[in-house]
């Protein structure tokens, strides 16, 4: 695709804002045709599913934000002339061709292709079969805001795939991709990078872990779990493992205090072997793979630790190295833990819920990258671009 000045995207911003807020009332509608059909046993699922009018506004704000954003295609990252005269220029370039594969969240199909779109790449959206009749509208809205301004539909492109048709294009594909980004879960991100052909950033999964030190402050560390586990139990931010140093005053009380906490809110709680001996009517965990697992869910998982360094080793272990938080009151100590956790965001005495391009200031976001090549964290604007060298010279040899 060739490259378009950044007026003439703006100005597909500009048109898609306009026609989001014209269509409002039929994209929920046809939402609805999704949510009517869904079967609810996957809660999480579902919530992703939802769109209602506070969805649509933060599509919208999602656009304007972006287009409000400087152009990430053609700037300077570095300029040398060497010592022949010879000048190198090294500049942000679009990738290309960028396929996303996502599962229900219908504003994906905004916000992946809106960012994907202003860093001059073309777009083709793989959505799940629960959103077809979300992301079909959302695509026609799409191809209105491209043909208004005199651009091809090919820019942003919904593939209509089965899963054995997904297959065949990852091996085979019927056109160069440059990228491919997994957004879902294990069994998903498994899929792609089994069949993909070309670089696959993955955004993993979450099963976050917080670890409360025995130099905490034992008010914030409840108030961080709380919010952690129940603001959004969908979102892969949301945090499922609770790590707690027994060496903390007043331990055995404490414990019995978070879950009377976490009951409030309806939280099930599960516990490892010794903090069994406190919290005995709990259920114990019998399998230590559940420490792998993502919940999404009302469920928290609570065990003991000794040590800084053991929580550390858990969490490096079991997580999903996207989000990981300490709660205390000594700065060394949280300096190490942060060092050493090998997570995409590391926390001091805050929610994982702020891993989040919005939340960490990148506005809309691809997606939360778990990958260390090339970009960790919340893919935003600036991260969609790769770059190139420009060389200049004057009828240069190599001798």
């Amino acid at each position: 695709m060739k490259l378009l000045k950044t007026a003439i995207k703006n100005n597909v911003l500009k048109s898609m804002i306009e026609i989001l807020e014209r269509e409002r009332k039929t994209i929920i509608t046809e939402n609805k045709k999704d949510l009517d059909a869904f079967q609810r046993e996957d809660q999480a699922l579902y919530d992703r599913l939802v769109v209602n009018d506070k969805k649509v506004d933060e599509m919208i704000t999602a656009v304007k934000d972006v287009m409000s954003q400087d152009d990430p295609v053609g700037q300077e990252i570095s300029n040398r002339t060497l010592k022949n005269n010879l000048n190198i220029v090294n500049t942000t370039a679009p990738f290309g061709t960028i396929l996303i594969i996502y599962e229900s969240r219908p504003d994906v199909t905004i916000e992946a292709a809106v960012l994907a779109f202003k860093a001059n790449n073309k777009i083709l959206l793989k959505g799940g079969k629960e959103a077809y009749n979300s992301n079909v509208i959302l695509e026609k809205c799409w191809h209105e805001a491209l043909e208004a301004n005199g651009l091809s539909k090919e820019w942003i492109q919904l593939l209509h795939l089965k899963r054995e048709e997904t297959q065949e294009f990852l091996r085979n594909p019927t056109e160069p991709l440059d990228l491919i980004v997994p957004r879902g879960g294990e069994r998903l991100i498994n899929f792609v990078k089994t069949h993909a052909t070309c670089a696959v950033l993955v955004s993993g999964r979450g099963n976050n872990f917080l670890y409360v030190s025995e130099h905490a402050d034992w008010s914030k560390a409840v108030n961080v779990i709380i919010n952690a586990k129940t603001d959004k139990i969908s979102g892969c931010n949301a945090l499922d493992k609770v790590l707690i140093n027994k060496n903390l005053p007043e331990y055995e009380i404490k414990l019995k205090m978070l879950q009377e906490k976490l009951e409030k809110h309806q939280v099930e709680i599960l516990v490892d072997d010794k903090v069994s001996d406190i919290l005995s009517q709990k259920e114990k965990i019998k399998d230590t793979d559940i420490w792998y697992e993502e919940f999404l869910a009302l469920k928290l998982l609570i065990g003991e630790v000794n040590t800084l360094d053991e929580a550390v080793d858990i969490i490096n272990k079991f997580s999903g190295k996207h989000s990981a938080s300490i709660i205390t009151e000594d700065k060394t100590e949280a300096m190490n833990f942060m060092q050493n956790v090998d997570s995409a965001a590391v926390y001091h005495n805050a929610s994982t819920r702020f891993t989040d391009g919005g939340q960490m200031g990148v506005g809309a976001e691809l997606a939360i990258s778990t990958d260390k090549l090339h970009h960790r964290g919340p893919l935003g604007l600036k991260q969609l671009v790769t770059n190139k060298y420009y060389v200049f010279g004057d009828g240069h040899v190599r001798v």
